[in-house]
């Protein structure tokens, strides 16, 4: 359902402009709610929170941040809960956010920004990840940069039993305003493990041919490190995926890498190069390719050093010269600075003791 700019309404307006309310879907976040909401309790009007189903302090504890609580029982479908939020809330603006998020930086320019034109805002989700093994430990945790459309005028609403899109002919503007989200860190994402695969897979039995429905299944299988399922999701929703989709590089990227951890090392090289001429702009791209040369070196040590190593120095190179790109969909912060030097420094060092 496409809401027409006709049914948008900004005449109920906050004193000082429109109003804004945050909205949010919570069960079972008393982890973490407290620190969601003392994040965007400064920059919003009203916090209204559709609980479904807590057992624990989640709904005492959004209470005591001065949020509005309702109750709901879990309808399967997040669409369907997010539409009954946006219901209760009757806001001129909706920022839509999660219990596992908190804004990290820029909630200052939310309201101004609320302030212009009607339009959908996306911002930026960093979503943090465990670091590989051997990291140090008093690193950063590692994050991938996702711009989704979080910030709703009135009469938008979602469709979508699962990974639920705002529908709307209205533009999309960014907006540079950032969110942290830790939901995918092994130590959360244990217990929802499974969670949105029955719901995925229901969506792709009425749209079997949807890549964005696919393109999420290989996502649920790579965050449960089945790296096999998720490589043959991810090939599945490549080959009708359109060439816009602004989701195509977090594809081939998440693709890539996939392949590489199944072991599928020369399958993914053969992608590679039918690729790169794609994404010659983009560091994570030179990254993961650096990451399957090494592995290939590591599996044909006698060309390691003639061939294998050089390329994937190369590679890496490649990275630091592109320099970061947090616009593009699903990048990870530091392939186009650190995390490429980092990688350089390790393998230069190896190669001298080897007398490379």
């Amino acid at each position: 359902m496409t809401a027409p700019d006709a049914r948008l309404n900004l005449s109920r307006t906050h004193p000082l402009g429109p109003s804004i309310a945050a909205t949010l879907i919570v069960r079972d976040e008393a982890r973490c709610i407290t620190r969601c909401l003392e994040s965007i309790s400064p920059f919003v009007d009203r916090i209204v929170v559709l609980d479904t189903g807590s057992s624990d302090d989640t709904v005492e504890l959004a209470k005591g941040c001065g949020a509005e609580v309702h109750h709901l029982d879990w309808p399967d479908d997040f669409a369907a809960a997010r539409n009954h939020a946006l219901d209760l809330a009757d806001a001129d603006w909706n920022l839509i956010i999660d219990a596992d998020e908190w804004l990290a930086s820029d909630g200052d320019i939310l309201r101004s920004w609320c302030e212009g034109p009607v339009r959908l805002g996306k911002l930026c989700i960093n979503n943090l990840f465990d670091p590989p093994p051997g990291s140090p430990t008093d690193a950063p945790l590692p994050y991938t940069r996702n711009w989704q459309t979080r910030l709703l005028p009135r009469g938008v609403r979602y469709e979508g039993r699962v990974h639920e899109q705002p529908v709307s002919s209205l533009p999309r503007d960014t907006l540079h305003l950032h969110l942290n989200h830790d939901g995918y860190l092994d130590a959360q994402f244990a217990g929802k493990r499974d969670r949105n695969r029955p719901l995925l897979l229901l969506e792709l039995q009425a749209s079997p041919a949807d890549p964005y429905i696919l393109y999420q299944l290989g996502k649920d299988a790579e965050v449960s490190h089945d790296y096999p399922a998720a490589s043959d999701w991810y090939a599945k929703a490549s080959t009708l995926a359109e060439p816009e989709a602004n989701w195509l590089h977090a594809l081939t990227i998440r693709y890539l890498h996939c392949l590489g951890q199944a072991g599928r090392v020369e399958e993914a090289l053969g992608l590679a190069e039918q690729q790169m001429e794609n994404w010659q702009d983009s560091p994570d791209f030179f990254f993961v390719l650096g990451n399957l040369l090494l592995d290939r070196a590591m599996s044909d040590p006698a060309h390691a050093l003639a061939q294998w190593l050089p390329l994937a120095e190369s590679a890496w190179e490649r990275c630091l010269d592109i320099g970061e790109r947090p616009e593009l969909e699903g990048s990870v912060h530091g392939r186009g600075s650190h995390l490429a030097q980092h990688n350089l420094d390790v393998m230069r060092s190896q190669m001298a003791l080897l007398g490379g």
